[in-house]
């Protein structure tokens, strides 16, 4: 079974008629007919989103009506950063089962409020700042490029957009493919953290190996390889490559990503890299190469 989405995955657009939303849109129906039903604008209820390869999509004035109508159990949210919040909120109440927020830049405080919506709700939050999810030839919500893909048997997680790209490209030069890729996003405050996902990967027959990427900051990490290692102890075990990006970053510097910055002595990379090591995932030396390293860890 496809982890998160897969050709059934029904998607809602939150900001679809706005320049991103409609670009990106218009790039997950070019993708093996992903199942985008409708938009969500609160002024444009009852009009229609045309596209430019004449793609035609109802607008609807709520998430509730819009689910209500369409049956849809997944929701991308491409809203400016000032209310992106509340476009989560609204999907949350809405009962979307599964809501991924590409927009970067939401306020902390925003997401602190949404993660104790979210806490209390059914709904599973991917992002936001994120790149969003690939099913390889089934299912793309958010902005990875579709054509670097390829259907196989690699569960790819990252907390950077780029380097969830680079993981992608290189697993399928190496002849591996993907299961799914997942950017949960560098922000300190999100939805779904690697312990989530890894947890899926684990449980998931057709995910034969695990590519996590990982970045300086926080703690994230470090509980993932003490998740690993607890299951490990348990029999559940799958080969894993991983990448720490910022290993040179100074210490106190923020590095692009707001939940990038070392503080306290916390959140550095050599810690997160031994921490790794020791939960047994082959920790590539560079970006560069995450596909040898996995194929060096599959072959133990």
């Amino acid at each position: 079974m496809s982890i998160l989405i897969n050709k059934d995955t029904k998607v809602l657009v939150q900001g679809l008629t706005g320049k991103t939303g409609t670009f990106h849109t218009e790039q997950a129906l070019a993708y093996h007919g992903t199942k985008m039903v409708g938009g969500i604008h609160p002024k444009k209820g009852g009009e229609t989103w045309a596209g430019s390869k004449g793609e035609n999509l109802p607008i609807f004035a709520s998430v509730a009506e819009g689910k209500e109508r369409t049956d849809a159990n997944a929701s991308v949210v491409y809203v400016p950063p000032a209310g992106a919040a509340a476009a989560i909120i609204e999907a949350i109440e809405a009962e979307i089962p599964l809501i991924v927020c590409i927009t970067e830049g939401i306020p902390v405080m925003d997401m602190v409020k949404v993660k104790a919506r979210l806490d209390k709700s059914k709904s599973r939050l991917v992002g936001p700042n994120c790149p969003g999810i690939v099913t390889p030839d089934e299912c793309k919500i958010g902005i990875m490029p579709g054509n670097i893909f390829r259907k196989g048997s690699v569960g790819v997680v990252s907390r950077s957009g780029t380097l969830t790209y680079e993981a992608v490209f290189q697993t399928t030069n190496a002849g591996l493919g993907q299961t799914t890729a997942v950017g949960i996003g560098g922000d300190p405050v999100k939805g779904t953290e690697f312990i989530d996902m890894l947890e899926m990967f684990l449980a998931d027959d057709e995910t034969k190996s695990i590519i996590m990427i990982g970045e300086i900051g926080g703690s994230a990490e470090e509980d993932a390889a003490q998740f690993i290692m607890d299951e490990a102890k348990r029999g559940r075990r799958k080969p894993m490559a991983g990448f720490i990006a910022g290993r040179t970053a100074p210490a106190g510097r923020t590095m692009g990503h707001a939940g990038a910055v070392i503080s306290g002595g916390k959140g550095g990379a050599e810690d997160k890299i031994a921490a790794m090591e020791a939960a047994g995932i082959r920790v590539s030396p560079s970006p560069a190469r995450l596909g040898t390293t996995l194929l060096e860890a599959i072959k133990g």
